[in-house]
């Protein structure tokens, strides 16, 4: 099986965004930021109206890369 040399954005859709970052911080990465987003870019870019949206992003430990 072949490693993962490099990650540079993965997002991932969630219902509950606490348990999300705990979970995520249980496998040692560690909160950067959070935001919400809204406006016309964000429903172009989703293909959706009316978009708003809480976001984190997330870092590993080591390395470049995030989750948001």
């Amino acid at each position: 099986m072949a490693a993962i040399i490099r990650l540079d954005h993965v997002s991932v859709v969630v219902d509950d965004l606490a348990a999300a970052i705990a979970f995520f911080s249980a496998l040692g990465m560690t909160l950067e930021g959070e935001t919400t987003v809204e406006g016309s870019w964000v429903d172009r870019i989703n293909g959706l109206e009316s978009v708003n949206v809480d976001i984190v992003m997330m870092r590993p430990q080591m390395g470049t890369g995030g989750l948001s």
